[in-house]
């Protein structure tokens, strides 16, 4: 059973950066589409960013746009989340998804992916 784990989670000033980690095991990576979302107290899941298995296609919602980077290293089996300026509604439990086959482009709906990890936290608070 292919498995994800996350890290990098953290409390952070407004303001600051975090990058957060997706280590994948029991998979082949570059063989996936991947995808990070997040999820704060009382709110649905929300796709933040996702992108396809080359990484040569990236996808973001608005509000993360230009702020937020997402990359992979397939040989590392990771992908990435660099987050910079951060607010206090970026405040989260963030999650990597994984999917084997997508079209074309990549997807921002949690019901497009197989593959989930238990979550890292990220606190955005002074």
């Amino acid at each position: 059973q292919a498995q994800l784990l996350e890290s990098g989670g953290a409390l952070v000033q407004p303001g600051g950066s975090l990058k957060l980690s997706c280590t994948a095991s029991k998979l082949t990576l570059g063989d996936y589409v991947m995808s990070w979302f997040r999820q704060a107290p009382g709110k649905e899941h929300e796709g933040v960013s996702c992108i396809i298995a080359t990484g040569r296609y990236t996808r973001y919602i608005d509000s993360v746009e230009d702020r937020f980077t997402i990359s992979r290293d397939n040989a590392k089996s990771t992908l990435y989340l660099q987050m910079n300026t951060l607010q206090p509604e970026d405040t989260a439990m963030y999650y990597c998804a994984a999917v084997g086959t997508f079209g074309l482009g990549c997807s921002l709906s949690e019901d497009d992916y197989d593959y989930w990890g238990q979550g890292t936290q990220v606190t955005v608070s002074s």
